[in-house]
């Protein structure tokens, strides 16, 4: 919790000497941080600020995934907020509704070193309300074996969902091994998986505040899942993302689309594999990626607000954010371009497509009720690929129940 100074009254405030200054505490910033460890490189440079910044200490509070964002809430709500804590991108326009955190606006100099539309992540109603901290991209994974098994070119992934789909339903026919890795289980990144789909298919869910997504580019991404279904891995709400990456590291599965992270798991593997940018869909204007960003949202009622700000936008600093994003195998993509950035794509080839596909890529939905938004995409999605719903009837049904989230 952050701890204010007690503010003396009187003529006794006009006697803070350097004695009195070196009595005080130093001042602090809370900052709730996900994960199981402070990353060694935020840990060097909290404490090169707080050379800088003579009075003040960061501190940092290690939390789990899956309670940090809820901690941070709970507190808030309490009016007992920590001064900064690392969020989902999604959940900003939530708690800027509620008036828990504080604007943090970017000048122009600042939009424009990231890359495209990364700052629409943390954009609502036209200002900003977190600082990108943390980014992912996805790209197509094929295993090379496999398509020489099912008579495919090996150094010819699929360009559009209609290759896909061919390559998935060959590579079962012909290998009795699965085509394709469709994760449909309850889990956020069921939701994630199928924006991808719509993003390279220039679709979109949401438009301010209205609801677009019953549209032919969504339709067409929801019926490519129908298609794809019979040539993917068997029982697909059995499983996320991570699980249908470690049956592709198997050998087990065709394609997959996956983050970064992956290609640093196979070279541990003797799988002769490729990665290729999303295949497009036919509405498609280019290479397109859901853009995920967590942020760190300032909270208010902190009484730090304009230092925790302050160190947010140091921490998330380009070259600070390079060193930190490309260490490898975090499954990250660097926020911003740079020569840094350069060079490790012409040292890794393989990153290129996860960095193509942003300049037609759209952010995470921001919605009110982002959880409800959430299970609305996971029931669509599910109700498809068990066959229980027909894609039209679903993205109609889907796309009116959102209406309550947004």
């Amino acid at each position: 919790m952050t701890r204010k100074l007690t503010m003396l009254a009187g003529s006794f405030a006009l006697l803070a000497s350097s004695a009195l200054t070196t009595l005080a505490a130093d001042q602090e910033i809370s900052w709730i941080y996900c994960g199981d460890k402070i990353d060694p490189i935020h840990e060097k440079y909290i404490a090169e600020w707080e050379g800088k910044n003579a009075g003040w200490k960061v501190k940092p509070e290690v939390v789990g995934w899956e309670q940090c964002q809820d901690k941070a809430t709970t507190l808030a709500v309490a009016g007992t907020p920590v001064a900064m804590a690392y969020v989902g991108s999604r959940t900003l326009k939530e708690f800027a509704q509620n008036d828990l955190i504080v604007e943090v606006p970017m000048t122009d100099e600042e939009k424009a070193s990231y890359y495209p539309n990364i700052v629409d992540t943390v954009t609502f109603e036209g200002t900003q309300w977190g600082v990108p901290i943390a980014f992912s991209t996805k790209a197509l994974y094929w295993n090379k074996d496999l398509f020489k098994a099912a008579g495919l070119d090996p150094e010819s992934p699929p360009k559009t969902w209609a290759d896909t789909i061919a390559a998935a339903k060959q590579i079962k026919e012909k290998t009795s091994t699965a085509g394709y890795g469709l994760p449909a289980k309850t889990f956020d990144n069921t939701m994630h998986q199928f924006m991808h789909w719509v993003y390279t298919n220039n679709g979109k869910v949401i438009d301010g505040d209205k609801i677009v997504m019953d549209s032919p580019e969504v339709l067409a991404a929801l019926q490519a899942y129908k298609d794809i279904t019979p040539y993917s891995v068997e029982g697909a709400t059995a499983y996320e993302q991570n699980e249908i990456r470690a049956i592709f590291l198997d050998g087990k599965v065709g394609m997959i689309q996956a983050g970064s992270g992956a290609a640093y798991r196979l070279k541990d593997t003797k799988i002769n594999w490729g990665v290729a940018p999303l295949p497009l869909g036919p509405a498609a204007k280019g290479e397109g990626t859901l853009l995920i960003t967590d942020s760190l949202a300032i909270f208010k009622g902190s009484g730090v607000e304009e230092k925790a700000t302050e160190f947010a936008k140091y921490i998330t600093s380009t070259d600070i954010q390079h060193e930190y994003e490309l260490q490898g195998g975090a499954g990250l993509t660097p926020l911003r371009p740079g020569a840094v950035v350069d060079q490790f794509v012409a040292n890794e080839p393989f990153w290129k497509p996860f960095i193509d596909g942003i300049a037609y890529g759209g952010p995470e939905p921001l919605f009110t009720d982002y959880k409800g938004f959430q299970n609305v995409m996971i029931e669509m999605v599910q109700s498809v690929v068990t066959g229980k719903a027909e894609p039209a009837d679903a993205l109609k049904k889907a796309a009116g129940e959102l209406e309550q989230y947004k």
